[in-house]
């Protein structure tokens, strides 16, 4: 009963690890050329001086990187970029990396939040012990290209914090890597009554929320139409995370829900809306299977396009109400506010266009990785999908590409000039993967070659990329334990499995 116990302990320690905390510059002594006093009476609690952001570089110091984001590829780029020749600054609003494959397992408490975020100081360890480098929790609100700057302000949480303030960090090498956002496609009352599945607070919410539902409908005198509306799980998108959310959810009803909950099993249901067919990008053959397995673990799958959200229901294109009690949006990622808004050129689709090294041409020492950047068209290349392994591998090679720059002097701002950068980045899809409940998991390498790229895939599945090396090497650090059980189908490259029980467990997070 690990996962129902799991369960019941939802406000847990992921509140208190993740509790954004105020951060000031201190000891003028270490950074002397960062950045200019703007006024002692800022830090007016006595922690210390307070600046108004990071100046410029001069040598002897090392040219600083700023990256902004702490997803799959800002944190691959800063796990490999070389500290002993640049400084590093993460501006992010979350303080952790989120390993997104296994979030949907934390909504229902197969495994606990800490097990699927990573601290940045844990992944960069400059950013905790380097005096110049630093780990700011802020939102970057625009980017000077001209004079070298981006302009952040700070995140605060609550009635009883400080208001937020701005500040300046200037760079010498610029990463985007912001990701993207939900796509709601205009939708009216999607951003109002549905909840997200991105972030470790939306699992958190999506935990609260079907236990809390659980309890209102034990409560006597609550009719029969409301229960079945309370117990009413919709989710919204058949892509990998909405398939993989209603495995998890479909598992925890027959394992969990029916033994604990007897008195209403009859009323919880698990709806998949989706416009066209589930898991798109797989294997035709993969897909019927996933569908047959979803139905058959009890999970109802609908043909429809969402018209409107309200409080209690949906209505789809053809008018049919869909009453609900948790709403889980899944409709893939699309650019956010901040990235559409940028004066950069961009790419088809909205991001920020780059080229084959990542660059952004018009804007010198700026480069863009992951869910928010696209090749332009100029490259001839279309862009890439908003997949992790997308992410990972573009910020590796970004990663290598700095360390190579800062090596032959061109680390500092405008350095570069006419110097070879070496082979563009190229990807290799290493394949796809999805779990579909009932320990049964689909595997389509039709772009891959063979049995390496399937264990390599496994691998980045099981352990997240930018910490991978570390938890290897540190094996009391955390438990995994993943086995393939029997292969049940295997054609042309796509492959259909059951696996054993997947058990993480960290310490010191």
């Amino acid at each position: 009963m690990y996962r129902f116990k799991n369960l019941t302990r939802f406000a847990s320690r992921v509140n208190s690890q993740f509790t954004p905390t105020r951060f000031y510059l201190q000891h003028t002594h270490r950074f002397a050329t960062a950045g200019d006093v703007v006024d002692p009476s800022i830090s007016g609690d006595g922690v210390g001086q307070a600046y108004a952001g990071l100046g410029p570089t001069r040598k002897p110091d090392k040219p600083r990187v700023v990256v902004l984001g702490s997803g799959w590829a800002g944190c691959r780029l800063m796990k490999g970029i070389d500290t002993s020749i640049y400084d590093v600054v993460c501006v992010s609003p979350r303080n952790h990396m989120v390993f997104t494959p296994l979030l949907a397992s934390t909504c229902v408490g197969t495994l606990e939040f800490r097990s699927v975020a990573e601290p940045i100081g844990r992944i960069q360890p400059a950013i905790s012990h380097e005096p110049g480098s630093f780990f700011f929790l802020a939102n970057c609100k625009a980017v000077d290209a001209k004079n070298h700057e981006v302009h952040c302000q700070t995140i605060t949480d609550g009635l009883q914090t400080l208001e937020p303030w701005d500040f300046k960090i200037s760079y010498d090498k610029l990463v985007i890597a912001s990701g993207a956002e939900a796509s709601t496609f205009g939708i009216k009352g999607v951003k109002e009554h549905a909840i997200f599945l991105r972030e470790v607070q939306h699992a958190q919410e999506i935990r609260r929320k079907l236990l809390l539902n659980l309890m209102l409908s034990d409560v006597p005198g609550v009719s029969d139409e409301e229960k079945r509306r309370l117990l009413h799980c919709v989710v919204v998108g058949g892509g990998p995370t909405g398939v993989e959310f209603s495995g998890e959810l479909s598992d925890f009803i027959m394992r969990d829900v029916h033994q604990r909950y007897s008195h209403v099993k009859d009323y919880i249901h698990v709806t998949l809306i989706e416009a066209n067919d589930i898991l798109s990008s797989f294997d035709d053959r993969l897909r019927v299977y996933a569908t047959n397995q979803l139905i058959k673990s009890g999970v109802r799958l609908v043909h429809g396009i969402v018209k409107d959200v309200q409080p209690k229901k949906l209505v789809l294109s053809d008018g049919t109400n869909v009453p609900y009690g948790l709403l889980v949006w899944s409709t893939g990622v699309g650019p956010s506010s901040f990235i559409r808004d940028m004066d950069l050129p961009k790419a088809p689709g909205g991001r920020i266009g780059v080229d084959d090294w990542l660059r952004v041409p018009s804007a010198p020492d700026i480069f863009a990785i992951g869910d928010c950047s696209g090749y332009l068209e100029s490259t001839g290349k279309s862009t890439l999908p908003a997949l992790a392994q997308v992410a990972e591998r573009e910020g590796k090679y970004l990663a290598e590409l700095l360390n190579k720059i800062g090596k032959e002097g061109g680390g500092y701002a405008n350095g570069v000039g006419d110097m070879n950068l070496g082979a563009p980045f190229v990807y290799k899809h290493l394949g796809s993967m999805a779990t579909v409940g009932s320990y049964k998991a689909l595997v389509d390498l039709r772009q891959s070659k063979g049995k390496v790229a399937y264990i390599r895939r496994k691998t980045i599945w099981a352990l997240p990329g930018p910490c991978a090396k570390r938890e290897l090497s540190q094996a009391p650090s955390m438990h995994f334990s993943l086995k393939v059980m029997s292969v049940l189908r295997c054609a042309e490259k796509s492959w259909i499995f059951d696996y054993g029980t997947t058990v993480h467990q960290y310490h010191d997070l």
